[in-house]
């Protein structure tokens, strides 16, 4: 069977090239005698692996040494957390934006350890916006700001970077990355901490990546477990525990790609067009409909809706038909969503556009 176009929301699809020289690899890694999955993550093959990796991010997304990256386990999810348990630094405030599903959940579990002041939400219209900050009631004292730039679930992103010269005690913006990291340029000194998992954009499941400021580091609210702790993966060079080693393989084997692919500039321009691909079909049809503004849609996941929730079914079994397979939107809202990660070529979402077309001209 061909390969077919795979719109996961995550896990998600990976450039075809970097399958192809694991699948090559898998046995005898650079004739190492092993598979990478074998290896000792201390061992001298893997490190050197893992520094690679690293060393490609920080070239990539242009990280600065001050910088610390980190190749952790436990999800997006464990961040949640993992934030407040290292960011807090005897404050007991934080802000959060509050745009969506995941940012909601990272609200839940920071209440845990601090008070959560929701400095600005959009969920009174559904989740269709990004609050700009003239409508944002920030705390002063808080010990950090989170959001989340892209919301995977609804499709809503920030096409702009958080502004907090508004205060004096240099408060770090933290932001969840997991759905948009390294799909367009990135300038890592705006905030003090990005974490992202790397299942959607960057990688396989079981990788999350942490970029944080060193100054953050080693001073966590009392009782922190020491595999929560920033500053013993820093100091340990994320090989405190075993990590998530294959994973870490497949993430420098994509960022090797997308330096062939001209790097975060070039991968921008081609996640912007095939973005307009889909916009512009869904606003020139009344057959499909983007509840989301138009200046604040994502460029990685385009969800949409029929006008007639009827043919949801037959249009979900005619796209797997046509090769086009997870397109039914998150449960939680329903409809349609279309993840148009890095990894997937403009030909996927030609082919979807061209079905949308014909499916919409044969059901009007």
């Amino acid at each position: 069977m061909e390969r077919i176009f795979n719109f996961s929301a995550g896990p998600a699809v990976l450039p075809a090239e970097v399958l192809k020289q694991a699948r090559n690899e898998i046995l005898n890694w650079h004739d190492s005698g092993m598979s990478i999955m074998e290896m000792s993550h201390r061992g001298r093959e893997f490190t050197s692996v893992a520094q690679k990796t690293e060393a490609d991010l920080r070239e990539l997304a242009s990280i600065p040494e001050n910088y610390k990256v980190l190749f952790l386990s436990g999800g997006a999810t464990s961040q949640f957390s993992m934030v407040p348990m290292n960011l807090l630094r005897k404050k007991k405030n934080a802000d959060y934006i509050n745009t969506g599903m995941w940012s909601k959940k990272a609200i839940k579990e920071a209440q845990r350890y601090c008070h959560v002041n929701i400095a600005a939400s959009s969920e009174d219209s559904g989740y269709t916006y990004a609050p700009t900050q003239d409508q944002w009631t920030p705390d002063l004292n808080a010990a950090y700001v989170h959001y989340t730039p892209n919301e995977t679930i609804g499709g809503v992103e920030f096409n702009w970077i958080p502004d907090l010269t508004y205060s004096e005690n240099n408060i770090p913006l933290v932001a969840d990355m997991s759905s948009n990291i390294l799909s367009r340029p990135l300038d890592v000194t705006k905030y003090g901490l990005i974490y992202a998992g790397a299942q959607k954009n960057i990688g396989p499941a079981g990788l999350t990546i942490v970029i944080v400021r060193e100054d953050l580091l080693g001073e966590t609210i009392q009782n922190t477990p020491s595999v929560f702790n920033y500053k013993i993966h820093a100091d340990n060079f994320s090989m405190y525990n075993t990590p998530p080693t294959y994973a870490i393989y497949i993430t420098g084997l994509v960022l090797e790609w997308l330096n062939k692919k001209g790097g975060l500039e070039e991968i921008e321009k081609i996640n912007i067009s095939k973005a307009a691909l889909l916009y512009d079909l869904i606003d020139t049809t009344d057959f499909y409909h983007c509840s989301v503004a138009k200046s604040d849609r994502s460029r990685m996941n385009v969800p949409f809706t029929l006008k007639n929730t009827d043919l949801d079914a037959e249009f979900l079994k005619q796209a797997q038909d046509h090769g086009l397979t997870q397109l039914r939107g998150h449960r939680a809202v329903g409809g349609m969503r279309a993840s148009i990660y890095n990894a997937m070529p403009i030909e996927g979402v030609l082919a979807l556009a061209s079905f949308m077309k014909e499916f919409a001209n044969n059901h009007a």
